[in-house]
């Protein structure tokens, strides 16, 4: 049965809106709009929360019209809304969950809430409609996870990040480094000038069985090594920043190959994909491909960041199944796609994240 969906993303720095006709079997993009709050965060080396969302506020319904516009659709001729309703910052994810409830309510259409990550997880089928299962590495700013995905709203953590996710541990070695933000993209620039084997940096928890990951000590060490070069020659070169990136984006696919190759060992699949912002990445991209000789997928780079699109399209899966929700739905700041599994280390007081 064909539908439309209206996506709304707003979790983080992205306000986004997209058009999605289904069904969920063949679905069809007909627009996917971003706006990128990059040059309100620069100057401040980080997004900040506050000014993240208001400005999410201020442009979704511009993202909606334009959205609109672009899939040249009537707002009467949509059937339902999607909107992320966490994990996230709680004021983006809340902006944009008021913003669908109107729409919702004015309209008299279904409302669904989406687990922004279970978008991520669902974008591989969207592009290349796999078949359930498959094994996902979700790979992002705040986010690492490897899950076994059985269907719409059914996913099984086989391990994550203890701490940083590898999109923060990237930021972070770029304001170590001085390069500019975001970081993923700052520090694959840089690397592609350097040498990947100057540096001996870590592999963290490599030595240790599973496929939980680390990246905190990762960080820490590209710290002590700058500190080492600067306090031997007075300053960084070019050189060492090119080295130091390529050096740490290295040893960050290492630990990637690894652990997906345990996964890989664990989740009885035939298909492996990798999905999220950090996903971007050429080098990781091709050095997560080497490991396995089953099909690989890799959904393409526009829809690897924080699009509406994916949050369009699990919607549409979940309507399908019979599931929205009403006008008491919640803005969640935590929301782990695997609730059965055990909270991860530093889940902290309010429960896992993701």
């Amino acid at each position: 049965m064909s539908q439309i969906i209206l996506g709304i993303e707003s979790s983080c720095d992205d306000t986004a809106a997209a058009i999605l006709r289904g069904p969920g079997t063949a679905p069809r993009i007909l627009s996917n709009v971003v706006l990128s709050q990059t040059d309100l965060h620069a100057k401040f080396g980080g997004v900040v929360p506050e000014i993240a969302a208001r400005a999410h506020a201020e442009a979704l319904d511009l993202m909606v019209e334009q959205a609109l516009a672009e899939a040249k659709t009537a707002l009467s001729d949509i059937d339902a809304i999607a909107v992320t309703a966490g994990p996230g910052l709680i004021g983006g994810v809340l902006a944009g969950v008021m913003a669908a409830k109107g729409l919702a309510m004015g309209l008299g259409r279904p409302l669904v809430g989406i687990n922004h990550l279970a978008g991520h997880a669902l974008t591989p089928r969207l592009t290349d409609g796999i078949a359930f299962p498959y094994l996902l590495l979700l790979v992002s700013g705040g986010h690492c996870q490897f899950l076994r995905v059985e269907g719409a709203e059914r996913f099984v953590r086989l391990g994550g990040t203890i701490d940083d996710a590898p999109g923060e541990a990237f930021d972070k070695v770029a304001r170590l480094l001085g390069l500019p933000q975001p970081g993923g993209p700052s520090v694959e620039t840089a690397a592609q000038g350097g040498n990947p084997k100057r540096f001996a940096l870590p592999r963290p928890l490599l030595d240790r069985p599973g496929c939980d990951l680390s990246f905190s000590g990762l960080k820490t060490a590209v710290l002590r090594t700058r500190d080492t070069i600067i306090a031997k020659h007075g300053g960084l070169t070019e050189q060492d920043r090119a080295d130091l990136c390529a050096s740490f984006q290295a040893a960050v696919a290492d630990v990637l190959a690894q652990k997906t190759a345990r996964a890989l060992a664990l989740a009885e699949v035939t298909t492996f994909a990798v999905a999220g912002g950090v996903a971007a990445n050429q080098t990781l991209r091709e050095r997560l491909q080497s490991v396995s000789d089953l099909p690989f997928v890799a959904p393409p780079l526009a829809l690897c960041t924080d699009n509406a699109a994916m949050i369009a399209y699990a919607g549409m899966l979940a309507f399908e199944n019979g599931r929205s929700d009403g006008m008491d739905l919640v803005a969640r700041p935590r929301w782990p796609l695997d609730e059965k599994a055990a909270p991860m280390i530093g889940s902290g007081k309010r429960g896992a994240k993701a």
